[in-house]
């Protein structure tokens, strides 16, 4: 590994979030809290708390939005060093409210910085130097070109020898379910791991039918870490297959950015030399902790948290 590239590398969009203080509908809120979210961003976040060595890069607005979200990266620990800003091309904003008990979610990310993405901008060297690259589905579903870079990212990593994680997250307001079977089974033969939902599979395999679902990631080359299938995780490994159940939480406040704690934790066990089962572990006990707190990235626990619940050593305050 070069001097100048993490243990771990992600790219995507992240985005301005805004949402009421409480769970509430936009429109009957005279305030909306900011923040920011982006499955590779909080991801890149939670790999940091749990000690691993993270870069993450993407393009963002050169404006307040894509500032903030610069700064607040490289204050958690992020390399964020071959992000960019646009000048010409503003960041993505979400809107995040709850409407009759339900959340919902209003993008506005058309024309964003982070659609513009070319394969160009990559910094081979920087891919080549690391251990692992992670990649999700939403990146390929910005548009054309973000999706050549990804595939481009991908073989960059393929041929310098780098481990590819690759989690589908599934965004059908992005493109339809057509779309994202063309360009996303693809990029799974090429994964190393393989992070799917359960819900995931069904739609891109068109199909309930478990077992047939099941002979198809075996034909992968990937470790497959199959999320929600009832209340378990499974891991298929060379033909091994192995349910986990989910670590209980305590309270769930806010399910957001559960599966994007349960991916770092997964990452993070697999750069601390874990089995991928003991690895599903970490991952279950880092997503339940997430669910606890409210926001994308706020509640992802810092490493000595996730190892005394790991070790089932009592939490004591003092």
């Amino acid at each position: 590994m070069t001097e100048s590239s993490p243990q771990i590398i992600t790219f995507g969009e992240s985005m301005a979030l805004f949402m009421p203080q409480e769970h509430k509908a936009i429109e009957r809120s005279a305030t909306l809290e900011q923040g920011f979210g982006g499955a590779e961003s909080n991801v890149a976040i939670g790999l940091a708390r749990l000690g691993a060595s993270v870069g993450w890069f993407g393009a963002l607005g050169d404006d307040p939005f894509g500032k903030i979200i610069l700064k607040t990266l490289r204050g958690e620990g992020v390399d964020v060093s071959r992000a960019q800003l646009h000048p010409e091309a503003p960041t993505g904003m979400m809107f995040r409210e709850h409407v009759a008990g339900r959340m919902a979610v209003h993008y506005f990310r058309k024309h964003s910085a982070a659609s513009r993405m070319t394969p160009d901008q990559l910094d081979e060297d920087y891919i080549r130097g690391a251990k692992l690259l992670h990649v999700t589905g939403i990146t390929s579903a910005l548009s054309d070109n973000c999706h050549q870079t990804v595939r481009r990212a991908i073989d960059i990593a393929k041929d310098a020898g780098v481990l590819v994680s690759f989690d589908p997250n599934l965004r059908l307001k992005l493109w339809s379910i057509e779309e994202a079977r063309e360009a996303l089974l693809p990029l799974a033969k090429d994964a190393d791991y393989f992070l799917p939902g359960w819900d995931e599979l069904k739609l891109l395999y068109d199909t309930d039918d478990y077992d047939y679902v099941k002979g198809k990631l075996s034909e992968l080359k990937a470790v497959s870490i199959i999320k929600g299938r009832g209340d378990t995780t499974v891991v298929l490994d060379k033909g091994q297959e192995e349910s986990l159940p989910f670590y209980p939480a305590e309270k769930v406040v806010d399910t957001v950015g559960a599966g994007d704690g349960f991916c770092a934790g997964f990452l993070a066990g697999i750069m601390k030399g874990m089995t991928p089962i003991e690895a599903v572990r970490l991952a279950s006990v880092n997503g339940s902790l997430v669910v606890q707190m409210r926001g994308d990235w706020e509640a992802l626990p810092e490493w000595k948290v996730v190892e005394q619940r790991l070790s089932q050593t009592a939490w004591v305050e003092r």
